[in-house]
């Protein structure tokens, strides 16, 4: 039950107390009370002598109590045999600080020790739950599904609950992509993510794995995963229980795993908070601490990041030297900062090496010469996928080494596609130890600043038996073939990618050891790997795999409730132009996060090309600053393309803003309101519009907050840029 008006706060000296108590007790009767605590979220957690729980979650909104105890696994499979097991608190192996609590039980037969870890690695924000079973026996362990996260919260019968979530951007963003249900008795939703999101009609799309749920005061509680394998989060309302759990995916199952005798199983790390505000008082929450905690300090270190980018994809496959060369120079004049030679430049797929026909004098002396120009250079690779190629250093789907790491066996007449083979397992250690190496020495040789991986990177599926994963049910395993790939569809399919994304994980962890300040783009055909685990070893997204204005803007729109929008990455492809209001519209829609141009821009007329080179410098100038670090409010309604859309960037250290407006295809309504968030009522404000749609003037806070910003555009699907400034007091 949700109260109002209670203490925030705990002792942290009276919990310390309270764990040096607990080590005295006999173990039957041993219990002990803790907290996890930071400015905005206070968790409070028993050890129960056979199960810990996570009691209540205190915030400056009130008081969340939680009736479930953490549900851990009664049996295992050892030797053949099913074996229950009973689980005691062990005080003296656990520990806790005012930040971190880990509470440990064990089982004496077999020897199983189990860890719940809580830890706030922030002063705001959520904070961080993950449980690991240590297998101390000297037999393979097969343990059952272990949610991350399991809660049943108590709200009166009456509250009006909502839930929020969002969809990913994969392929393109759907009709819908951002959903708010009404949580009535009764309801059940399941949300689930994977390492490639395949849209299937009929089916539910995948979501970025996290949950919303707030009262009509929109304050409440998110929970969200950082795991980019297949998970679930599964939300249901009975009366007045509110019940979640999150972890990984149970379906198609049954799952289970392997622990081998000395090894670990972590379940997925999740994270809790909680909110005010609705959805963007969460994701203004959320963001700042995705980049503190998850993302990677040099990346953010950096002032140019964002970059802005030139894409050889507008070309497709046909790039070549002498066009790379070209693309360099014209990235030069528009003031673009990394030049990315997209696929076409390998001799084939699984052979990722300069195809010498098209770069005679190698890809090192493309990137050596983008240098040269001021300019970063990043390339495109699939490097888990296998091919036919037969030339040294390929990897040949017929090579019996091969063939046992990928997920299936191929017919003898499979092909692969342009740029797309068949997908390794990563989770066998020889195959990851080579790929460890491969995508080394393809960062080294090419001199790459940037790495972008696509396709069907990670496994989700495999048919084998003598993999780390669990074996397949065959009677209900299917297998789908999808663009030069087979996905596996089976029992292990969760396991698998358990493992494989466990080694992914290994492997970008050690190239960012060995080549720091080295940026990872995670693309997978667009949108389909956005997750909080992709946000920890990658540096920013390919958010959609359809890269029309429309297309941008409503994938931003989705993703930036969650994730910072520097992240963010809106490829800006040929879209029909024939105005510069057209042009620019078209420009700005890729401009709220991550900027890469995907087109011919020598076809740009010269006025194109000067509005182009005049819309970067704004951008490195005036909006990055905002995108990396101001708070942002969705002030319009998803974008549909006929009406109105626009957000809000308010960065309330500086006094500064920006309004993104778009004016849709409807000739109607020449004139739209903009209701801002986050300003102050009682002080003034200087607005600019950037195309001079409007005459520059003053307002207060209460008024741009009350009736709304005014913007007029005589042209539909066209923009503007409003930027606003606080004024000092007393300024006239």
């Amino acid at each position: 039950m949700l109260k109002s008006g209670l203490c925030f706060r705990f002792d942290s000296a009276l919990l310390l107390f309270a764990l040096a108590c607990s080590l005295s007790l006999p173990a039957e009767v041993r219990h002990a009370r803790f907290a996890v605590t930071n400015s905005d979220v206070e968790l409070v957690l028993d050890a129960g002598a056979h199960a810990p729980k996570l009691s209540e979650i205190h915030s400056r909104w009130g008081v969340l109590r939680n009736e479930m105890e953490e549900v851990l696994p009664s049996s295992v499979e050892t030797d053949g045999a099913s074996v229950p097991i009973q689980w005691q608190f062990r005080p003296h192996l656990s520990r806790a600080t005012a930040r971190a609590v880990v509470l440990v039980y064990e089982t004496d037969n077999p020897h199983l020790r189990l860890e719940w870890s809580w830890e706030s690695r922030a002063q705001f924000g959520p904070v961080e739950h993950a449980i690991t079973v240590r297998n101390l026996s000297a037999h393979e362990v097969q343990l059952p599904l272990l949610d991350s996260l399991r809660l049943e919260i108590d709200y009166p019968s009456n509250s009006d609950l909502r839930n929020f979530y969002v969809e990913k951007g994969a392929d393109s963003p759907s009709a819908v992509g951002t959903h708010l249900d009404t949580v009535v008795d009764g309801y059940r939703w399941t949300g689930e993510s994977s390492t490639y999101a395949l849209p299937i009609m009929g089916q539910a799309r995948e979501v970025i794995p996290l949950e919303m749920v707030f009262d009509a005061k929109e304050s409440g509680w998110y929970a969200g995963i950082e795991f980019s394998g297949r998970t679930r989060l599964a939300l249901a309302r009975e009366g007045d229980r509110v019940r979640t759990a999150l972890g990984l995916n149970p379906e198609p199952g049954p799952f289970w795993t392997r622990v081998l005798p000395g090894a670990a199983f972590s379940t997925p790390v999740v994270f809790l908070g909680a909110f005010s505000d609705g959805p963007d008082g969460a994701g203004n929450q959320l963001r700042p601490w995705v980049r503190g905690v998850l993302g990677n300090p040099l990346t953010w270190k950096d002032p140019h990041y964002p970059l802005t980018v030139n894409n050889s994809w507008g070309s497709g496959m046909q790039v070549d030297e002498k066009l790379a060369l070209r693309m360099m120079e014209e990235s030069k004049q528009l003031g673009l900062e990394m030049f990315h030679l997209d696929a076409g430049w390998f001799r084939g797929v699984g052979d990722w090496y300069p195809d010498p026909v098209k770069f005679p004098h190698g890809i090192a002396s493309i990137a050596d010469e983008a240098h040269r120009q001021g300019l970063r250079f990043g390339m495109w690779v699939d490097w888990t996928q296998a091919g036919l190629d037969t030339e040294p250093g390929s990897l040949n789907v017929h090579d019996p080494k091969v063939a046992d790491w990928l997920v299936t066996d191929l017919p003898l007449n499979w092909k692969p596609e342009e740029f797309k083979g068949q997908t390794a397992d990563l989770g066998v250690p020889a195959a990851k130890d080579y790929f460890e190496k491969e995508v080394d020495r393809i960062v080294s040789e090419n001199h790459l600043d940037m790495l972008e991986h696509d396709g069907y990177l990670v496994a989700k599926g495999c048919v084998r038996e003598d993999h780390p994963h669990a074996p397949p049910d065959r009677s209900t395993m299917k297998v789908i073939h999808d663009w030069g790939s087979d996905f596996v569809v089976a029992s292990n399919s969760t396991d698998v990618s358990y493992h494989a994304v466990k080694a992914y994980y290994e492997i970008y962890e050690q190239m960012r050891r060995e080549h720091p300040g080295l940026l990872f783009e995670i693309c997978n055909d667009g949108g389909r790997m956005v997750d909080f685990g992709s946000a920890a070893h990658g540096d920013y997204f390919s958010i959609t795999d359809t890269y029309d204005p429309l297309s941008n803007r409503r994938a931003f729109f989705d993703a930036s409730h969650v994730l910072p929008a520097a992240m963010l990455e809106s490829y800006v492809e040929k879209w029909p132009a024939p105005s510069l209001e057209n042009f620019l519209y078209m420009l700005r829609s890729g401009m709220m996060g991550w900027i890469t141009i995907m087109q011919d821009t020598q076809a740009w007329t010269p006025e194109e090309h000067e509005a182009a080179a005049r819309e970067i410098a704004l951008y490195k100038e005036e909006l990055r600053p905002l995108i990396r670090d101001a708070a942002l409010f969705h002030v319009s309604p998803r974008p549909d393309g006929v009406h109105w859309d626009g957000i809000e960037y308010w960065d309330a250290a500086r006094g500064h803003g920006v309004v993104y407006a778009f004016r849709g295809s409807g000739v109607d309504e020449r004139r739209h309101s903009f209701a801002l968030k986050g300003l102050k009522g009682n002080a003034r404000y200087r607005i600019h519009f950037q195309d001079g749609s409007g005459p520059d003037r003053e307002a207060t806070g209460s008024e741009l907050m009350g009736q709304g910003l005014w913007v007029g555009l005589d042209h539909p699907l066209s923009s503007e840029l409003v930027f606003v400034e606080e004024r000092a007091s007393g300024a006239r």
